[in-house]
């Protein structure tokens, strides 16, 4: 009888081991996501500089677009370093909105859309964009994977056990779940 105890236990302190592992690589998930969503932010926070100085030396009269894209980028700076996701969502619509503006304005000035460097910022930061929507993916379902984990049983016992922690997704702002006009774009 002693013998089955003992059995018994230690296959419960190795599905116990097992399960906290688990969940730590989990975690560990989030964590990385997170840091490859930052990187590109970074990059894309460093790039969009030299397309605004690009564009100013040619719109002088579109300053209010211009400025639009510079306070959208200080947000998502500042929501990026506080690691505040909902205000991340909101600066991100904010900052695309704006450089789709930046883009649509562009046509309307032959010599910035002939312009090389432009031309180089403007496929170096939608490369970005969709390496940051990839990657925004990725993070929301490493984040949905980590908090299924640690509510399911029972996951969820080791979870309360050593404090494991739910969390937020990455939530889009209202702005970007709307339907894009085309005819307003061509206007621009």
């Amino acid at each position: 009888m002693g013998v089955i105890f003992w059995i018994v236990l230690a296959v419960i302190v190795v599905y116990a081991i097992t399960l906290y592992n688990s969940l730590v690589n989990v975690k560990n998930a989030v964590s990385k996501a997170w840091a490859n969503i930052d990187v590109l932010l970074k990059q894309r926070h460093e790039e969009l500089p030299k397309l605004v100085d690009t564009c100013k030396q040619y719109m002088q009269y579109e300053q209010s677009t211009l400025e639009k894209v510079i306070q959208a980028r200080s947000r998502v700076s500042e929501a990026r370093q506080s690691h505040d996701l909902g205000a991340l969502g909101l600066a991100e619509g904010a900052l695309r909105s704006g450089l789709g503006q930046l883009f649509a304005l562009a046509e309307s000035y032959p010599e910035l859309k002939a312009n090389e460097q432009f031309l180089h910022l403007q496929a170096r930061i939608s490369g970005l964009e969709n390496a940051i929507a990839d990657r925004r993916e990725f993070y929301n379902e490493s984040v949905n994977i980590n908090n299924v984990a640690i509510e399911q049983f029972p996951g969820v016992v080791v979870a309360r056990l050593f404090n494991f922690k739910a969390f937020d997704l990455l939530k889009f702002a209202a702005a970007e779940l709307e339907d894009v006009s085309i005819a307003d774009r061509f206007k621009a």
